[in-house]
């Protein structure tokens, strides 16, 4: 990974960014356009820009994060899942599909200035699938020097360095140097476009190629019914099967460690006709009927699997 600082700079425009769905009869597309940016929340302005406590105590930087940020922390509980993963400061972080940097903005501090955090986008041509028209996949083309830009104003003080790569792009030199990976939120449009493209075998692979022997993955995603349909719950409705993302995780060379229920969500009982973009925050089709509105706010956000893997020391 390079060490070396990336100067400040302004803010990147129109960031990969893309428009929530508020429409009770979208098209099937459109959700899943916002379905593969999920994670990708607005861009940071230079006024949002925050202090990091002097201390990398994630405790600190927890409670120092904006309310609307503070809001989410009953459903993501980031303090729990971190620890969970074994994050420490100081490590060298892959944080797959980082988009706005909802976790970026956390692990930023947390990690400290002996700490490097590395982005790592979906392949390009996975965006062709999503959609984007030609103006947008150019800008993708500077991904991976723009969002490392970006990320590094988010964080003024004790802040880890920051850099990025495109999933199927990653570099020798990038190999063996990480000692975390962190999939959250991120792998069910892997999974959707598997068969066609080959899209998660390529990002398991270069999870596992990033790491060092011993480096841990921390997988967080949309949790599928065990019952439910294996067609229903390949991706495109944002839900995976726990034994499925073990079952690919292990035929990549990974050993199951553990799993938690931190992020679990009981109420969040998903029929046939249910996408995972029903749900906040997105709340799609449903942010002009306040009645129904109010019913997904009820559930809250999604029940998700917490998966914790090693890569074999040997």
């Amino acid at each position: 990974m390079k060490k070396a600082r990336i100067s400040l700079v302004a803010i990147v425009t129109a960031l990969i960014g893309l428009a929530g769905c508020d429409s009770s009869n979208q098209t099937e597309s459109s959700t899943q356009t916002t379905a593969a940016m999920d994670s990708m929340a607005e861009v940071t302005e230079p006024s949002q820009v925050s202090q990091a406590p002097s201390s990398s105590d994630l405790a600190d930087i927890l409670a120092a994060q904006p309310e609307a940020v503070i809001a989410r922390y009953a459903f993501r509980n980031p303090q729990q899942t971190l620890e969970f993963f074994g994050i420490q400061p100081g490590m060298t972080v892959v944080e797959a599909l980082p988009g706005g940097g909802w976790y970026s903005k956390l692990l930023i501090p947390y990690l400290g200035d002996e700490g490097e955090l590395v982005g790592a986008n979906y392949p390009t041509g996975m965006y062709k699938l999503f959609g984007y028209n030609e103006e947008r996949m150019a800008k993708l083309a500077t991904w991976s020097t723009d969002w490392p830009a970006t990320a590094q104003t988010w964080v003024e003080g004790n802040a880890a360095q920051v850099s990025g790569f495109v999933m199927g792009d990653l570099a020798d030199s990038e190999k063996g140097t990480a000692d975390a990976v962190l999939l959250i939120r991120a792998m069910h449009n892997l999974a959707r476009f598997e068969e066609e493209h080959g899209y998660m075998s390529q990002a398991l692979k270069d999870t596992f190629d990033v790491l060092k022997p011993g480096g841990i993955v921390g997988i967080v995603q949309h949790a599928a019914p065990s019952d439910s349909d294996d067609a229903w719950a390949n991706g495109s409705k944002g839900y995976l099967k726990q034994t499925f993302v073990i079952e690919q995780m292990q035929a990549a060379g990974f050993e199951y460690v553990a799993a938690s229920d931190v992020n679990a969500n009981p109420l969040d009982l998903p029929g046939a006709d249910d996408v995972v973009w029903r749900l906040p925050p997105t709340l799609s089709g449903s942010k002009d009927d306040e009645e129904q509105a109010a019913a997904m706010k009820a559930i809250g956000e999604s029940n998700r699997m917490t998966l914790k893997f090693v890569k074999p020391a040997i």
